[in-house]
């Protein structure tokens, strides 16, 4: 409680305007007196919202909290909407609004995401620079996710803190439940995601799901394995293994060894990240990955399916975040998994694609049947004898059917 206090505190200080809520049907407590004292030395204009007001009469309602000394009360619902439209105007009136909005595509959003405790927020601290959201000993301080804007090196950076993932059996609590919904829903709102593992635990079969629903979201990634700092070379090195063997289908995530606590490796990392958003939004051109899927083909041509071959022709760029490839051939829905692989591995170093997944599709080139729409012309005499000596010859062999 005293952490979640020092950071209301902070917010305040930090805040351009600060709206106070109050409870219309619980009445002015002595907790707001103390908060409305507070926000009485408060620099920034303060606005005083009495919540819950439907179905009242905002005159009556309001009347008793005029007492804290805040200006004119404002009588609203939060859950039916009523009177929050002018409340908001009221709020943002004195801020000029900039006609030239700005741009913030491009901005690498990065969801830090793992099991609790493994170190997020105190991840979150040590990249803002200053304890930001509540870092705690206690698994499940973080209950949901919060959004961080700050800059490193002149470069804007938003962070997500997510609330920690644990096992579906072990997740009991309304609450916690909720949770994990939205740091399910970070992953996908990101353009980047760092997974954060504790080093001083195996790797966990949670772990590998996490990574996998990252994976399947199609998110660029980064690894960052936390706590290494105090590990003898030989924990390191089973910690190294562990991730080898229960992680292998991460290879194209860079992984990252470092120590929030003591602020070591974030440098590094934190351009992992950059290049990891930048592979994810990169442009290909067409006769460029042509280039490289028909040298790919050369080098290895893919395995026949059936009687045909598949013949890749030319690709072309289908898609951002993830970059998805498209191949256009003959036969290439016989294309094997395991070749489509090779085709991604060539295109991921022709084009230097490091942290993102990459979505390879392909799509039949069909042409058109130049006797579509046309009447069949009628069989000569030796044709149609020809097709009757057909048929009695498959009705002997076949029988009658």
């Amino acid at each position: 409680m005293a952490e979640m206090a020092r950071q209301t505190l902070q917010a305040i200080d930090e805040a351009d305007a600060v709206i106070f809520m109050v409870d219309a049907r619980n009445g002015i407590t002595v907790q707001d007196k103390v908060i409305a004292d507070r926000l009485r030395r408060a620099a920034c204009p303060v606005w005083l919202a009495v919540n819950k007001a439907e179905g009242m009469n905002p005159a009556v309602i309001t009347a008793e909290f005029h007492e804290l000394a805040l200006g004119e009360p404002l009588a609203i619902s939060g859950a039916h909407g009523d009177g929050i439209t002018d409340l908001v105007n009221l709020a943002l009136e004195p801020f000029p609004v900039d006609e030239e909005k700005t741009d913030d595509f491009g901005i690498p959003k990065i969801a830090l995401v793992g099991r609790p405790n493994v170190g997020k927020s105190t991840l979150v601290n040590a990249l803002v620079g200053e304890e930001r959201v509540i870092a705690f000993d206690q698994p499940g301080t973080t209950r949901d996710s919060i959004y961080v804007d700050f800059e490193r090196d002149g470069k804007p950076f938003t962070l997500i803190d997510t609330a920690g993932v644990r096992r579906k059996g072990k997740v009991f609590e309304t609450v916690e439940k909720f949770s994990v919904i939205k740091t399910l829903q970070a992953i996908e709102d990101a353009n980047v995601v760092v997974l954060v593992l504790d080093a001083r635990e195996n790797i966990s079969d949670q772990d590998a799901h996490l990574a996998g629903f990252i994976l399947e979201a199609g998110r660029a990634l980064v690894v960052a394995v936390n706590k290494w700092d105090g590990l003898s070379p030989d924990q390191r090195d089973d910690i190294k293994r562990d991730i080898g063997r229960k992680l292998a289908f991460l290879d194209f995530a860079r992984f990252n060894y470092i120590s929030a606590l003591k602020a070591k490796g974030l440098d590094t990392l934190l351009k992992d990240v950059e290049a990891a958003h930048a592979a994810a939004f990169i442009k290909l051109s067409t006769p460029k990955l042509t280039r490289v899927l028909e040298m790919a083909v050369e080098q290895h041509a893919p395995p026949k399916s059936g009687l045909f071959r598949p013949k890749p022709r030319y690709a072309h760029q289908g898609g951002k975040n993830p970059p998805v490839i498209i191949l256009h051939g003959n036969a290439l829905e016989g294309l094997r998994d395991d070749y489509k692989r090779y085709l991604e591995s060539s295109f991921r170093k022709a084009f230097k694609l490091q942290g993102t997944p990459l979505r390879i599709q392909v799509k039949e080139d069909t042409g058109k049947n130049p006797y579509e729409g046309k009447a069949r012309a009628p069989l000569t005499e030796s044709e149609a004898t020809r097709m009757r000596r057909k048929k009695r010859v498959r009705r002997k062999v076949y029988g009658a059917g």
